[in-house]
């Protein structure tokens, strides 16, 4: 879906910085039907004909504003040390560049939580795609050469990593579901993680590898 907008990168990175983040907040607030192009380009103190000179319609906009998520997102993964092959350690490290992340972009992200329920015909379709694409991406991402050995010699190991997967899932969606703005995640959530990784690690390590 990635398209490129010439006019719009041909700007200054303040200027493109002040759109993002304008419509990034309109569509979290109202949604993409209800959200109101007037309101972005006020927000980005900008004029209503430069900012359709720049995207083609509201849909168009939308898009990219989904494409730039994904770049966020793969932001985590520049920054992982992928010679750590404990699974847990590795979790923990994506988990906390993806609490600096959140920190970073807040924006990006409260328009990322969103998106999981938006349901208008016209964006749905793609959403679906890429939420499918981003987990199953990320999750490929975050299993990559893992040392498996130091798991239990009497354990399934596809069950396993479809426990683990479901938590870690599942944590997420809580901890998003806690705060109203990704500016306000806390740090405790770290913690919180680290308690669940330690009774799984408890549950499906080798006694010697805990």
């Amino acid at each position: 879906m990635v398209v490129i907008y010439p006019k719009f990168y041909s700007l200054e990175p303040e200027k493109r910085e002040r759109i993002i983040n304008a419509a990034l907040k309109e569509f979290a607030r109202n949604g993409y039907e209800k959200a109101s192009t007037n309101e972005i380009i006020k927000e980005a103190q900008i004029s209503k004909g430069s900012l359709f000179n720049y995207f083609n319609s509201k849909k168009d906009l939308y898009f990219f504003l989904l494409d730039y998520v994904v770049e966020v997102i793969e932001e985590i993964y520049d920054e992982v040390d992928w010679n750590e092959t404990d699974l847990f350690k590795r979790m923990r490290e994506i988990g906390l560049i993806k609490l600096k992340i959140m920190k970073k972009f807040p924006q990006a992200f409260n328009f990322l939580k969103t998106v999981g329920n938006e349901d208008a015909a016209e964006v749905k379709s793609e959403i679906d795609k890429l939420g499918k694409h981003v987990i199953a991406s990320g999750l490929e991402k975050g299993y990559k050469n893992i040392d498996f050995s130091k798991f239990r010699d009497d354990i399934d190991i596809q069950k396993t990593m479809n426990i683990i997967t479901w938590t870690i899932l599942s944590f997420a969606e809580q901890q998003r579901d806690k705060v109203n703005s990704f500016e306000d995640i806390p740090m405790e959530a770290l913690k919180e993680w680290d308690d669940y990784f330690d009774i799984m690690k408890r549950c499906f390590y080798k006694k010697e590898e805990q």
